[in-house]
């Protein structure tokens, strides 16, 4: 049966346009912020041995999947802000949730991954360096990537397969997932149970293994008997600690509350977390701290 709607209508904020002054400018400054952070970091470890680690190598997967977020999400909101709203085809709508949900799902997985770094980096120190080497990290980012994008083709292969009979209108300021299923009228209840399993695998699934892993890392720590020793085990930790916090407390929170009404407001108002503020605070949170990639930004500002 052919679609009754073949384009859909992207509304972004519709209740804030008298702010729209003020909010589009602190938008292009957030979004040219965010790309300049991501990149620096990206930059950084690719021009210096002395970040040449798990840790950063990781961190620097984390600002491309941050970057490829925000440049996925961003523009959209841009348009919609001047315009009002953001006619697109309806296929590209499902891409543009695709692609979305390949990057979430990868950085989930990501956040997980360095969680079991700095498990063995302080409670089996010495098995460190055997465990952690360039090919388990290359492989184990490859693994995550590619289960992002399985994750994504389920998606794809699902969603088109339903009949979307209308409205063609979407209150949101990207194509997320619940406001595509509502578009259409055939039975939605399988896609919905598959997310449900799918979810478990790649966020609640890596939730748990980041608990496990601070939960051996807080007892490894509370042994140490210096107070200089515990903070600086501490410290190498505490900037993962906030990202995990706040990516993990938004996207549980957001998908925890029902998406009709007045908790689809709060719903598209929580994603502006992870999908604006976050990839702009991740460069920050990791850097502001990180006396190695201080080092080096030094170093590079010393030779221009």
């Amino acid at each position: 049966m052919p679609n009754n709607i073949t384009s859909v209508v992207l509304l972004g904020f519709p209740n804030v346009h008298c702010f729209n002054f003020l909010f589009f400018p602190l938008l292009i400054i957030i979004y040219f912020g965010t790309i300049f952070g991501n990149l620096l970091i990206m930059t950084l470890y690719s021009v210096s041995k002395s970040l040449r680690s798990p840790m950063y190598f990781f961190i620097a997967q984390l600002s491309l999947c941050d970057l490829l977020v925000i440049t996925d999400i961003v523009p959209t909101l841009l348009y919609t802000i001047l315009h009002g709203e953001f006619t697109v085809y309806l296929i590209s709508c499902i891409f543009q949730l695709c692609f979305f949900v390949t990057l979430e799902s990868s950085e989930c997985l990501l956040l997980a991954l360095m969680s079991y770094d700095r498990y063995l980096a302080i409670c089996n120190p010495l098995r460190y360096n055997t465990i952690m080497n360039h090919r388990f990290c290359v492989r184990s980012v490859n693994f995550i990537w590619l289960t992002g994008l399985i994750m994504a083709l389920t998606d794809v292969i699902s969603i088109p397969n339903l009949h979307f009979c209308g409205p063609h209108v979407i209150d949101h300021y990207y194509c997320d997932l619940e406001p595509i299923l509502q578009l259409s009228c055939s039975d939605t209840s399988r896609i919905r149970s598959q997310v449900i399993i799918l979810g478990f695998f790649v966020v609640i699934g890596p939730f748990i293994v980041i608990v496990m892993s601070y939960v051996y890392i807080a007892i490894t720590i509370l042994k140490i008997p210096s107070t200089t020793g515990r903070h600086k085990a501490f410290s190498t930790c505490s900037s993962h600690l906030i990202v995990v916090s706040m990516l993990y407390g938004t996207l549980m929170t957001d998908y925890m509350f029902p998406t009709r009404g007045q908790s689809l407001i709060l719903s598209k108002d929580l994603s502006l977390i992870y999908t604006i503020l976050t990839p702009l605070l991740n460069p920050i949170i990791y850097t502001i701290r990180n006396k190695d990639f201080q080092k080096v930004f030094l170093k590079l500002k010393i030779i221009f």
